[in-house]
């Protein structure tokens, strides 16, 4: 039941990074909490599967203030990888 408050959180915080990070034009509202939430998941599972009690700081580090930094660096990462696609489309219309 722990998983669900750092999922809530993660979320949370990949709402307020998505905001934060400009071209919100290019992508959708959901990709960063989407991404935020999946990290957490997978990191909060990772680390209860390694032995890491859900009374370690390093746990709700990791998955809950680690998630949307990961987020945040792939939601960087895809609107660059968008605006050089629309780059190249614009310049093989001819635009």
């Amino acid at each position: 039941m722990y998983i669900l408050l750092a999922l809530i959180g993660a979320c949370a915080l990949g709402i307020a990074a998505h905001f934060l990070i400009g071209d919100r034009e290019l992508r959708g509202v959901a990709l960063t909490p989407a991404i935020a939430t999946a990290v957490s998941a997978i990191t909060y599972t990772g680390l209860q599967w390694s032995g890491v009690g859900e009374d370690s700081i390093w746990l709700w580090l990791a998955s809950v203030l680690g998630a949307p930094v990961v987020a945040a660096l792939a939601t960087v990462a895809i609107t660059g990888m968008r605006k050089r696609s629309d780059a190249a489309s614009r310049a093989a219309l001819g635009i």
